[in-house]
């Protein structure tokens, strides 16, 4: 299947930032905000972003032009209707991503694809809130996605061939490599990646050093860019403590237990970066 129109489905950090990808790919992109004053926020984001790649030497100022030109900002949900391909980046909530697909599922021609870019909930449950669930499948990708190469493709048990191969020759196009997991909590990358997360906010808790002690372990002993405090930060404590109960919640696994220092430090608003301050202030 020819995937011409995407749609994206929030212009936060990732929904914009996907959106931007698709657009520098050539794709026209129609991305949607629940209200113009979180669309227009995130249009600008673009921009910056684009802006930044044009003094990088990363794109031509004809190009960017082009790109911006290629994109639909909107609030309504109806306007989706004419996209091969539609990717959810709303928050990381089931209730709000089965309405979501739900909607698209009425609004979407028969032949589109729909995809989630959550980085550890159940597609299938999402699939189950549609009447193509053989069209449905995880498409994660990684912050910020104009410069992460990876795309993480989610393959429920009910996503069929084509469907698949779709998703890889699309990520192909964004020039992103594609590795395909099936679905379970946290696929591979957050598989893997959480519970050392974790275990290193329990060392800080525990007094086995300090948090520049430990980043800088990290980063000097097994050449890592960024420790895992930093890392931390960097992703956000929120989102990190969504996606360890959503593991914990299907594993029952002390490894996925979010450390009672994270889900303080997410009550007191000490979310990373996006916030001013985590484990750091910025």
């Amino acid at each position: 299947m020819e995937i011409k129109k995407i749609g994206v489905v929030g212009c936060g950090l990732m929904g914009s930032g996907i959106a931007e990808v698709c657009a520098r790919s050539g794709y026209d992109v129609v991305v949607r905000e629940v209200n113009d004053e979180l669309l227009q926020k995130g249009l600008d984001r673009i921009r910056k972003s684009m802006a930044k790649g044009v003094q990088r030497g990363k794109l031509t100022q004809e190009e960017m032009d082009a790109a911006l030109a290629r994109i639909q900002g909107t609030t309504k949900m109806e306007d989706f209707a004419p996209c091969d391909l539609v990717i959810e980046a709303v928050v990381e909530k089931m209730e709000v991503k089965k309405q979501v697909f739900a909607e698209l599922d009425a609004i979407c021609p028969p032949h589109a694809i729909l995809a989630s870019n959550t980085s550890s909930l159940c597609i299938t449950e999402m699939a189950s809130a549609t009447k193509r669930p053989d069209k449905v499948l995880g498409m994660h990708f990684f912050n910020p996605p104009p410069i992460m190469p990876l795309l993480e493709l989610v393959r429920t048990i009910l996503t069929s061939d084509e469907t698949l191969q779709t998703a890889q020759e699309f990520g192909k196009s964004l020039g992103k490599t594609t590795v395909v997991a099936k679905d379970t909590p946290g696929f591979i990358v957050n598989l893997l990646l959480v519970p050392y997360l974790l275990d290193a906010v329990r060392a800080l808790e525990n007094g086995v050093a300090t948090k520049e002690d430990i980043d800088t372990a990290i980063k000097l002993g097994l050449h890592h860019p960024m420790g895992p405090l930093t890392l931390l930060d960097f992703i956000g404590l929120d989102t990190t403590l969504y996606i360890a109960e959503a593991m914990y919640e299907e594993f029952k696994d002390p490894r996925y237990a979010p450390p009672p220092l994270l889900r303080r430090m997410v009550l007191a608003g000490h979310l990373g970066r996006k916030s001013g301050r985590g484990f750091y202030e910025y």
